[in-house]
């Protein structure tokens, strides 16, 4: 067996090749980040091995870094491990009790950790090829989460601004409401506004919904409002408002790029009630292979929502806290999906308020119930056979 492990870094990589029997084939040598460096890489492992040896090509998960190099040793039919970073510094420490650190040392304990074969998976192309859709929904979640700040920044400027408007609308953040703030960003400018005009904003965005005698009493609230006067906070409220809606358009581009993917996948998840499109594609995305995990347990260890385990003599740990370890857009998506999964499904609904009858707190329950849910994921993901709900 050779095997050999790579150190990822951004402009270069740090190698080490050895064989089974613990003899350095290639000691520690550095390729630069480029299809030489790739192509020196292949050369240097045919050098060292024969057709019958199995290879085993191993690093880091360092995100981007990683990436190419990572598609180039699939694409020539390398078995390749992609190991979790936190694991090899762990197993980085056993090896000695110094604390060194370096990229050469890195590469010499990736390539031992491969030797050592610690229930090691290599990474399929399927996960490889997947990597699209993770990088759509992990692309959204962030922009979803900008835009979330944005509205906030929206509800500071209008209690400046305005502070009325918000008792007078069932929410800021509506369409209507937007196009009214950014035609008359201020209480001064919608007291001073012709009826007829304010009428017509609001009825045109709002689709009818908002008749004259809103815009009328939005109006008359606005000449008595304490909203202070302040073209500095207006036009940064105009622009806020603008971002948003450039967010919702790309937020909906986004969302129709995973929705063709998730059509193409055909996936049994989404026929959990509660799971849409866009968390089960997260879910999907994250997890990757289903067939990297021998039991829904390690799916979970790998979401970090595993409870934590300290014992040593008669001290036992009272309270487990989550280990929250891993990815945690896997642990989002899980912990909120098992929220929807319980208002939608009567099964799921049930164990949870069972758990809350045992005296657990809220998140405590739904971290209980998350574990259920991932064993179903597994199960259905497994099997290929879409949910049925419990008569």
């Amino acid at each position: 067996m050779i095997c050999v492990g790579i150190d990822v870094a951004k402009d270069k990589h740090d190698c080490f090749i050895i064989n089974s029997e613990g003899e350095v084939l290639e000691d520690v040598f550095t390729i630069p980040n480029n299809m030489e460096g790739f192509h020196c890489l292949i050369q240097k492992i045919q050098a060292c091995s024969t057709t019958q040896d199995k290879i085993k090509v191993g690093l880091e998960a360092t995100g981007h870094y990683s990436y190419n190099i990572l598609g180039f040793l699939l694409d020539n039919g390398l078995p390749t491990y992609v190991l979790n970073p936190l694991h090899t510094n762990l197993y980085r420490k056993s090896l000695s009790l110094r604390k060194t650190k370096t990229d050469r040392v890195d590469a010499r304990t990736i390539a031992a950790m491969l030797m050592s074969d610690v229930g090691l998976k290599p990474y399929t192309d399927t996960v490889y090829h997947n990597e699209e859709l993770k990088s759509l929904t992990r692309y959204r979640f962030d922009k979803v989460r900008e835009r979330a700040k944005l509205k906030q920044s929206i509800s500071r400027l209008v209690c400046i601004l305005f502070p009325e408007l918000e008792k007078l609308v069932t929410t800021l953040h509506m369409t209507s409401v937007y196009a009214l703030l950014d035609e008359f960003p201020g209480a001064k400018q919608i007291a001073q506004a012709h009826l007829t005009h304010l009428k017509s904003v609001l009825h045109d965005a709002s689709k009818g919904r908002y008749s004259r005698d809103t815009a009328l009493s939005i109006r008359e609230a606005a000449k008595v409002s304490i909203g202070s006067v302040m073209p500095a906070k207006s036009l940064e409220l105009r622009h806020t408002i603008r971002l948003i809606r450039e967010l919702d358009a790309e937020i909906e581009e986004i969302e129709s790029a995973i929705q063709r993917i998730m059509d193409e996948l055909d996936s049994p998840i989404t026929t959990i009630p509660g799971i849409s499109t866009r968390m089960g594609a997260m879910i999907l995305a994250e997890v990757g292979d289903f067939s990297r995990f021998d039991s829904p347990d390690k799916i979970l260890a790998y979401a970090g929502l595993s409870p934590s385990t300290y014992q040593s003599g008669q001290l036992t740990n009272c309270y487990a806290h989550m280990e929250k370890r891993g990815s945690r857009y896997l642990r989002f998506a899980i912990f909120n999906a098992t929220k929807y999964v319980c208002h939608w499904d009567t099964t799921f609904s049930a164990y949870l308020a069972k758990k809350r009858s045992e005296g657990k707190h809220y998140n405590v329950a739904i971290s209980h119930t998350a574990k259920k849910l991932v064993r179903l994921i597994y199960a259905l993901e497994k099997s290929g056979k879409p949910y049925r709900p419990a008569a």
